[in-house]
Parts: C-alpha cells; sequence; structure tokens
C-alpha cells in the first residue's frame, strides 16, 4: 500500500535517513523501534508529508508521490498521532477534531456549533470517550489528549474514500493498561479500512500489536523482524548495537543518603483539591520517589516544591528555611531544578539552541551590565555536551531538533551546571529510548553521589524500585505507605499496588 524506495535525508551535521527501504501492506501493523536519534522521527514526518527526501521514491498505492505538506498528506489518507501532542490546548474539543476543516459546518458565514459538537461526539465514540465537545482542551489530562488526537485523526475515515495509513507516535507512552489495551483492540478493528505504523519504546507492546517491526540505527534499518520471531533482548540489542546492561537501574552504585541533612521537608501540607496532609523528607543524596495513580496527587506535590502550586495549610521548607511566598523564581534561587514531563512544552524552548537553552536560568551568570557573554555560555555548553554525551552537531543547534533523549539531557545539563543540589524529576525517562533510559539512570547515580537529592515521579513501578532509596505511595491526595527501598530489600510492584488501590 505504501512503500519508500532508497529514501535519503540529511540535515546540518547530521545524516537522519540512509537510503531506507520501508513498505507497509493493507490492513498491517507494522512497528518501527530504534533508540532517539536513529531516524524514526524524520521516517515518520516524511511519511506525513513534514519533510521531504533528498532522494528516493515514494509510492503510494503503487502511484509515485510527492508531499509538499501534512495537508496533501491527509488528503491522500495518511494522518499522524503525535507524541508531543499538536492540540491547542486553548480550543474545545471539537475545534481541535476539525481544526482545518471548520468549513463543512459553515452556513452563511456562521459556524453551526451544534452540528460540530454532534459530529465531534461521533468522533469521541471511536475511541471510547464520553466528554463534552465544548470542553477546552487543556482542561483534560494527557491521556485523554492523547486519545482526541487520535479521534482527529479519525476524522479521515469520513473525508478519504480509499484506505487509510496511520502513524501512531508513541500513542501509549501516558496511557494506563486498560486504555492501552482499548487502543490496541481499536487498532485492530480499523485494520479492515487502515494500515498503521506503530513507534514506541515498549518493545513488548510493539511485539504485541505488531504484524512486522523495522529496526533502525544510525538512520538505516538494520533488521525487518517477522512477528514472532525474535525476542525483546534480540530486538534491543539490533537497536543499541551491544548487550543492554543486566544492571539497569545501576542498583550497584546505590549508597546510604546522608540522613543528617535535610535538602526539604513537607510538613502537613495540603494543595488545593489534590493533596492532604503530606510530610515528607528527602535527604542529600536520596532518591525519593511518588508512585501513585494518575491524579493521585504525586505530580501536584512537585510542582509546589518548584513554586508552581501554593499550598493551603502546613509548611514547605527547602534546606530549613520555609517557602513563604511560593515561585518558581525563589524554588531556583534555593537549588531547585525541575525536569518535566513534557519536556517540549516546559523543559526546553524550541527554536532557541543549546547553549541558550543551557544558560536560560543562569543568566545572572553569563551577562555584565544586561550583555551576554556567549563565548562563556559556549563553552559552558561544549563542556556540557561532552559530559553527558548529547547528541548535537553542536552547541549552536536548534534544541527543538534534537532527539527527545538529548533534549533531556539539555534539561538535566541546565540545572546541573547552575549548581541545583535538589532535582524534580517528573517522568524523566518518558518517551526515550533503552540507551537513553540508561545514559539518565547513570546521571541519576552521578547527582546522588554529589550529594544532590531527587524527587522522581517514575514511569514504571520497576523504575521506581530499582532507582529509589525511598518510596512514598499516594493515594488520593494521601500518603499511604513509605517503603525504605535498601539494596536487597526491595519491595515488589504488588507490595506498592496493594496501597495504591
Amino acid at each position: 500500500m505504501y512503500e519508500m524506495q532508497k529514501v535519503d535525508k540529511k540535515f546540518p551535521g547530521v545524516h537522519a535517513l540512509k537510503t531506507v527501504d520501508f513498505n507497509i501492506k493493507r490492513g498491517e501493523i507494522v512497528g518501527l523501534v530504534g533508540e532517539n536519534g536513529a531516524g524514526k522521527s524524520t521516517l515518520m514526518k516524511i511519511i506525513y508529508g513534514a519533510y521531504q527526501p533528498d532522494s528516493g521514491k515514494i509510492l503510494l498505492n503503487g502511484n509515485e508521490v510527492n508531499f509538499a505538506n501534512p495537508r496533501e498528506a491527509l488528503a491522500s489518507g495518511i494522518g499522524m498521532v503525535f507524541q508531543e501532542q499538536s492540540l491547542i490546548p486553548s480550543l474545545t474539543i471539537m475545534e481541535n477534531i476539525f481544526l482545518g476543516y471548520e468549513g463543512q459546518f459553515v452556513h452563511f458565514g456562521m459556524i453551526n456549533w451544534k452540528a460540530m459538537a454532534t459530529a465531534a461526539r461521533v468522533q469521541l465514540a471511536k475511541v471510547k470517550l464520553d466528554l463534552d465537545p465544548a470542553t477546552i482542551t487543556s482542561k483534560l489530562s494527557f491521556a485523554q489528549r492523547q486519545l482526541v488526537e487520535l479521534a482527529k485523526v479519525l476524522t479521515l475515515e469520513e473525508r478519504v474514500k480509499g484506505d487509510l495509513v496511520i502513524l501512531l507516535d508513541e500513542p501509549t507512552s501516558v496511557l494506563a493498561e486498560e486504555e492501552v489495551e482499548l487502543l490496541f483492540k481499536l487498532i485492530r478493528e480499523l485494520t479492515t479500512r487502515a494500515s498503521f505504523i506503530f513507534v514506541s519504546h515498549r518493545i513488548d507492546e510493539v511485539m504485541t500489536i505488531s504484524d512486522r517491526i523495522y529496526v533502525l540505527k544510525d538512520g538505516n534499518v538494520v533488521d525487518v523482524v517477522v512477528k514472532g520471531q525474535s525476542s525483546i533482548e534480540a530486538i534491543q540489542h539490533k537497536m543499541v548495537g551491544r548487550n543492554v546492561d543486566k544492571e539497569y537501574y545501576r542498583e550497584h552504585r546505590q549508597k546510604p543518603f546522608d540522613e543528617s541533612k535535610v535538602l526539604f521537608e513537607l510538613s502537613e501540607v495540603s494543595l488545593p483539591g489534590r493533596v492532604k496532609n503530606a510530610s515528607l523528607k528527602l535527604h542529600s543524596g536520596e532518591v525519593l520517589c511518588l508512585v501513585g495513580a494518575e491524579g493521585s496527587g504525586r505530580e501536584a506535590i512537585v510542582r509546589a516544591l518548584y513554586g508552581m502550586v501554593t499550598p493551603t495549610s502546613g509548611q514547605l521548607s527547602i534546606k530549613g528555611a520555609a517557602m513563604e511566598q511560593a515561585s518558581p523564581r525563589a524554588a531556583v534561587e534555593r537549588g531547585v531544578g525541575y525536569v518535566p514531563r513534557e519536556r517540549k512544552i516546559e523543559g526546553i524552548v524550541s527554536g532557541m539552541n543549546v547553549y541558550e537553552n543551557l544558560t536560560l536560568s543562569q543568566l545572572g551568570k553569563y551577562s555584565t551590565r544586561g550583555v551576554l557573554k556567549i563565548a562563556q555560555e559556549k563553552a559552558l555548553a561544549r563542556d556540557w555536551i561532552s559530559k553527558l554525551s548529547i547528541k548535537a552537531s553542536s552547541e549552536n543547534a536548534d534544541c527543538g531538533n534534537l532527539s527527545g533523549g538529548n533534549q533531556q539531557k539539555v534539561v538535566l545539563a541546565k540545572w546541573r551546571s547552575g549548581g541545583s543540589d535538589i532535582m524534580l524529576l517528573d517522568h524523566p525517562t518518558r518517551g526515550l529510548d533503552i540507551g537513553a533510559k540508561e545514559d539518565v539512570y547513570e546521571m541519576i547515580r552521578d547527582m546522588c553521589e554529589a550529594g544532590v537529592g531527587i524527587l522522581l515521579v517514575a514511569d514504571t513501578f520497576e523504575e521506581a524500585i530499582g532507582l529509589s532509596h525511598t518510596i512514598a505511595v499516594i493515594k488520593d491526595g494521601q500518603i499511604q505507605k513509605q517503603f525504605d527501598t535498601k539494596q536487597g530489600a526491595k519491595p515488589t510492584p504488588f507490595d506498592l499496588l496493594h496501597h495504591m488501590i
């Protein structure tokens, strides 16, 4: 149905795709895996029309096509659900679903909102979402927005006569297990009308849903795996070019933390509508992990420590001093660094280069009378690019064009270079490949050895257990249980789950 022949794509300093051959049959689900920077995003964007290849051919139903932009690809039945999400937060659900195609609801120059809402409900029903189409999108959870993204793409069913190609870029990264099962059920049902390209760093999910899997490394297709003919370990080895370290979470580097040095303390803190009477301490060299279901209050605690949410009662103190006026500026001045879950929105500034992003939180150190010391900024960036093995053509590279793993390294370097000794990590490995995750785990151990205290919201139980010194389980805004997770005495996922539900 769709085929790439010898497709090549280069960017300044990066050879993103190297004469790639790729095809997908009608009604087939094809998986796409590889490390961050392997070329997956570039390949997806070429299929979707956001990028044009430098050379090679693209065939759709046997006819050569050259999409100048995503709208042309959409008109041919190719849609994409984005990892970083393309919804506009200030618009309603229905406005987002029909963005660019509102004309069908216009009569005498006026939009018939009732008709749009009715049509939106049809699309939402496809993804089993029971929401008011007039809801402002910013009020939705991340998982709900992901399903609205899918509903938006599924409008192609009504607009395009032929079969569809739907690209799913990390569609399960924020979904609960039952939501993943629903998504997979929907995908299988839709294969009567559509073919799917499924990109995920969760190899087990790719193997479950895909008929074939393309493995990319450094812009090359290194293997095409047929369902049932390979193992997770074999695919990981092909992705990273080496065996994955069995000491995945670097537990051998876990050392006792300094109990005499408290970096922050929450004492009976309540947050508006989210957290009730929470008491926690973080010590120098400690990884304290917050575990709970989506909406349990763990993210609210993280944001309160960064000064983005003000407690309604209780006391929050950093290094022994009470935080009277909560603000991110005050938190940063006290040595707090924040790595948010949505790094593209809150972590980096796309359009600014690596060195500008690195010094953004510490411009006072790199300016004199309002004039920036650009040479010093660049020297700092080169140093951290080397320290963290950030894959960028230079310190002048646009941060928005880096892979997810390298963007995350830039965010971490921003705070560490500024001397932050309290790090708030909200899903720091979300959307990262296995190699990039290992790099982040090494950095976490390095920071602990340097006396940094880390408050972590992990992606999985295994990650929480493997990395932490202490785990606090939160349910309905209350801390239910704290576990001491020393080496050799770590709880099981079932121990945590028991206190979550």
